[in-house]
């Protein structure tokens, strides 16, 4: 990898987060305005104080306008990006590397997404052209096949590998019943989630994130300005992205055990935050559960597990809530669902609050120490086989 990364260059300084569910109440604009304004509030600033905003959606907005629309922003650059599910940690990306650069000294990330009623034609219609190469299975049928290829070549028998997915969902849901911007706040047993009906493959409907409206926001200033504006920033320690190129589409050697996208991108945040241990230094990770095989193989490729014993790792509940390293604390996809513009600013919102000591009681980890106290976000988009993947790692010090 060629990339240098902005280590302590740049700290997150605020940050907004709505409740993700059936927003029925609210449009685009209700939801953007809802985190942004929490964020501003956490910060004491308003929005003449940022100089430049970058906004992730997906669906719900072709330009900057339409962030600058529902703020009411008067001469700002508004910078609308999209990079599939990743599109709420591009933003930050980019506002962290404007911010960086000197261009900006205040700027601010926003992803939002509205889905549940909010049809679209003309230029956001689906599907686009391509050549013929592109996948036929819907996204569930895709991830599925990662479960049985997984069993077969490490040699877990399927039936104790279900089990080992049911535990990832019930750990989530457990998480999620305590978060209340969640959109699910039920737990589940897995006998309950073992005896659910199959939808795709092996997978039930348990097994996949499910669909909500959401939005979330992030204020990014220099490191050396931090402490202007809080007492508790949090500094950027490495912000990674690849994108694949799909030849896992064709490529008859890919096994679907594991996704090179994520063990590269992985890698290289790795090397920007100078750190050669990862689960001896990162205390807390937030992962993209889109379907509890992909949160399985994550385990693998992000370094906190050795290939072939991730699932051991689940069941000895090295990853709950109270474990060595809390995986999605605050319930993840399988709670909150994936508003694809708002999924990786989430996780972040999530770090943001366990590395300042603010999160709820209840769902306070206890694995955060002076020693070990840097917090992991994961963010992919795409399908096995043809990936962009994000990881962001950050700390509530300088190193």
């Amino acid at each position: 990898m060629a990339s240098h990364g902005i280590k302590d260059r740049v700290a997150i300084v605020g940050m907004g987060c709505t409740p993700f569910k059936e927003h029925w109440d609210k449009g685009v604009d209700d939801l953007a305005l809802d985190a942004s304004n929490e964020a501003f509030a956490s910060v004491g600033i308003d929005k003449d104080d940022v100089d430049a905003y970058w906004l992730g959606t997906a669906q719900s907005g072709m330009s900057g306008i339409t962030l600058a629309r529902a703020l009411q922003l008067q001469n700002k650059p508004v910078t609308r990006v999209e990079n599939y599910c990743a599109t709420g940690s591009e933003a930050l990306r980019q506002a962290a590397y404007a911010v960086a650069s000197g261009a900006y000294d205040v700027a601010m990330a926003v992803g939002v997404e509205k889905v549940k009623d909010s049809g679209y034609q003309g230029l956001n219609a689906f599907p686009i052209p391509s050549d013929g190469t592109t996948r036929t299975l819907t996204a569930a049928g895709s991830f599925s096949m990662v479960a049985p290829a997984y069993a077969e070549k490490y040699g877990v028998e399927m039936d104790q590998l279900k089990r080992t997915l049911a535990r990832i969902a019930s750990k989530n849901h457990h998480n999620g019943a305590r978060n209340p911007r969640a959109q699910f706040r039920k737990e589940f047993s897995v006998d309950q989630l073992c005896a659910m009906p199959r939808v795709a493959g092996d997978l039930s409907v348990f097994d996949c994130a499910g669909v909500a409206d959401g939005s979330a926001a992030a204020i990014v200033v220099r490191a050396e300005d931090a402490l202007q504006y809080t007492d508790k920033p949090i500094y950027l320690k490495a912000l990674s992205f690849v994108a694949g190129n799909g030849s896992g589409l064709v490529d008859p050697g890919y096994d679907y055990t594991w996704f090179p996208e994520i063990a590269a991108c992985a890698a290289d945040a790795y090397a920007q935050a100078g750190i050669t241990d990862p689960a001896g230094r990162i205390a807390m990770a937030e992962v993209h559960d889109c379907f509890t095989p992909t949160e399985l193989v994550l385990m693998e490729d992000l370094g906190f597990s050795e290939r072939g014993m991730g699932w051991k790792d689940i069941e000895s509940g090295r990853f709950d809530l109270d474990g060595e390293l809390p995986v999605n604390p605050d319930g993840g996809l399988k709670s909150f669902g994936h508003p694809v513009g708002a999924s990786g600013l989430r996780m972040m919102f999530e770090a943001y609050l366990q590395l300042r000591g603010e999160a709820p009681e209840d769902r306070t980890i206890s694995s955060i120490t002076p020693e070990r106290n840097l917090a992991l976000t994961h963010n992919l988009g795409g399908y096995p086989g043809e990936m962009v993947s994000f990881v962001s790692i950050m700390g509530p010090t300088l190193d």
